[in-house]
């Protein structure tokens, strides 16, 4: 609606407007300078012969139509295509959001799926089942899936479908407020079974992802967790990923993962609290569950929501992982001497007898020996292990002790015991402490030294070039069978560095919130 008529008549009125404008302003005008200027202004004859123009112009644009204009009815429609659809979409730089199938029996082009968020799913216009029988007035039935994504390709503008409607009633879906850990790296571009490369959504293991849809049971509809775009792609579902990853999962990944008994073996360091047992590191671990049953379960994606640890709760149970000779005791040891009423480490249980400048529960927990293969029938330890017919272990309680004391319990534990502590009540965070390259372990570690197993004397010796190489291989099988159960990974190339991450890591860990299994909170 025009704000002033430019008809026949007008430029009287126009010009009463205009004049009146300089008393309308008076009041705000501080010198009379000033209002001279506004009335000399405003009585401009120019001036007024412009907002004439304005006006004209305004009027014109005012009582145009500019709704869209839609094409019109095809006449060649067939008599029992009563119910057919004429869709026009407008198509961007964005993909319209969805795939298409061809029926092999009947050769109908129908819509597989609709990606929610997509061009085609805000339209509300297209919906899975619809048969496609043209493209910009193109027919498609004796053509390839192939053949109309390139025509669609081409089109620029306005897209001009036809359609017969499908006959698929769509239940209300409940889908989008699920989310998920991607336990592996995907890249759709090289998956060659997707259905469309470009409908496909990357994402690197960690990632958190919004499941959108799970109405296809072999590829699932996802996006991004915080991504303003809200279009979804497609990811292949857990169960297709498990089957996929099952039967081309290298045999390697199935071995325990041990260390040769003529290195330092996988006996946790977490026992030789006593420099008198520093030897007892010749051991193997054990657990109690099997190396074989980890390794049985195919890692895809695990159900996630948001946690915030409360001010009354007892902190998560961290736990930390690393090959022999990275450095992971030196970290905790620096970590417990920066605030010892705030960490903890667990005490270690033996059977072995207390020396005389031993206290008991302060070194280790001294037991019986029947006492201690009783709980390792009862699964009370997290690992034990033997040495010279006496045994060491961790115990669950003495992990239960450090948090009960209101401190965060440091636990360093081999890989495949991380499993069995993941649970509600330790909700643990797991953090790798991996070697830097081989080159610089040479450069940084060569006047270190390292517990040695080569004597029985568990002396302090030299890093050779075997201990590198050794270091390395068991971060890499560490990192490949059990790297989707850690939380964080810091390399070990500055201690120093390393540390003011770990102690970051920490305080974010306290304060801010995190990604846990939900499990963990509707169990």
């Amino acid at each position: 609606m025009p704000a002033l008529s430019t008809g026949s008549g007008s430029d009287t009125g126009l010009y009463e407007l205009l004049a009146a404008l300089p008393a309308q302003l008076q009041p705000h005008v501080d010198s009379q300078e000033d209002l001279t200027f506004l009335w000399d202004m405003f009585g401009e004859k120019s001036l007024h012969s412009l907002v004439k123009a304005l006006l004209s112009v305004h009027d014109t644009v005012a009582q145009k139509n500019y709704d869209p204009v839609l094409p019109p009815m095809p006449e060649d429609i067939d008599d029992e295509e009563d119910s057919v659809k004429i869709i026009r979409l407008v198509k961007n730089r964005e993909p319209l959001g969805a795939t298409i199938k061809k029926d092999e029996q009947t050769g109908a082009i129908t819509v597989a799926r609709i990606m929610r968020g997509g061009a085609a799913d805000r339209s509300g216009l297209i919906h899975v089942g619809d048969e496609l029988r043209e493209v910009n007035g193109i027919p498609v039935e004796d053509k390839r899936p192939e053949e109309i994504i390139q025509i669609l390709a081409q089109s620029q503008g306005a897209i001009t479908f036809k359609i017969i409607p499908g006959i698929k009633e769509e239940t209300p879906s409940k889908e989008g407020k699920m989310f998920i850990k991607a336990l592996f790296d995907y890249n759709p571009n090289e998956d060659k079974a997707i259905p469309c490369k470009e409908a496909g959504l990357s994402f690197k293991k960690g990632d958190i992802l919004q499941i959108m849809s799970q109405d296809d049971a072999t590829w699932w509809q996802a996006k991004h967790e915080g991504d303003a775009n809200p279009r979804a792609g497609l990811i292949p579902s857990k169960h297709f990923q498990e089957r996929r990853l099952a039967l081309r999962r290298p045999e390697i990944l199935v071995q325990p993962l041990k260390v040769s008994n003529r290195k330092s073996s996988g006996f946790r360091r977490s026992f030789r609290l006593s420099r008198k047992d520093k030897k007892t590191n010749k051991s193997m671990y054990e657990c109690k569950k099997s190396d074989q049953y980890d390794t049985a379960d195919v890692p895809t994606y695990e159900e996630v929501t948001p946690y915030r640890r409360q001010t009354n709760e007892k902190y998560r149970l961290v736990v930390l992982v690393g090959p022999v000779g990275v450095g992971l005791n030196e970290l905790k040891r620096k970590l417990l001497i920066s605030d010892t009423q705030h960490y903890g480490v667990t005490v270690p249980h033996t059977t072995r007898a207390r020396r005389s400048q031993e206290s008991d529960g302060v070194e280790y927990i001294f037991i019986s020996k029947h006492l201690f293969e009783t709980d390792v029938q009862n699964n009370k330890f997290i690992e034990y292990g033997e040495y010279k017919n006496n045994y060491y272990g961790t115990s669950i309680d003495s992990v239960r002790s450090v948090l009960a004391k209101n401190k965060v319990c440091l636990l360093d534990v081999q890989p495949h015991t991380v499993k069995h502590l993941r649970t509600l009540e330790f909700k643990p965070y797991v953090i790798f402490i991996k070697p830097p390259s081989i080159e610089r372990l040479r450069e940084t570690r060569k006047n270190a030294k390292i517990i040695s197993s080569r004597d029985d004397q568990g002396a302090a010796k030299p890093f050779t070039e075997e201990d590198f190489q050794e270091m390395i291989k068991s971060a890499q099988i560490m990192e490949s069978q059990y790297g989707h159960l850690f939380d964080k990974i810091i390399i070990n190339d500055d201690l120093t560095v390393a540390f003011n991450e770990l102690k970051t890591t920490f305080d974010k860990l306290e304060t801010e919130t995190h990604w846990v299994p939900v499990s963990w909170l509707h169990s």
